[in-house]
């Protein structure tokens, strides 16, 4: 059961460079239900929910700067709001 749900937005170049692709490979290795979508600004959001290290973990990576992790693109910075999980199933791109 998810005891906590991160909404993320992220800053940069992270359109049309395999971004939301990484961030959903990443988001299931780490057991997190949610999406990432481009947003008409540039951003892209990112929610995820699951157990709290696992959500810290992905915020974690989405900010690595330089990337260990092979994330695509470019990430100035990333905006988070925590909130109660709405226990969604699945993690997919928008």
């Amino acid at each position: 059961m998810p005891d906590t749900r991160l909404t993320a937005h992220v800053h940069g170049h992270v359109q049309g460079v395999g971004f939301r692709w990484w961030t959903r490979s990443r988001a299931l290795e780490l057991g997190l239900a949610g999406y990432a979508k481009n947003l008409d600004d540039g951003r892209v959001e990112v929610v995820a929910e699951g157990i709290r290290g696992n959500v810290d973990a992905l915020l974690e990576l989405l900010r690595e700067q330089p990337t260990r992790s092979g994330r695509p693109g470019r990430v100035d910075t990333v905006v988070e709001q925590y909130s109660e999980p709405k226990d969604v199933k699945g993690f997919e791109e928008r």
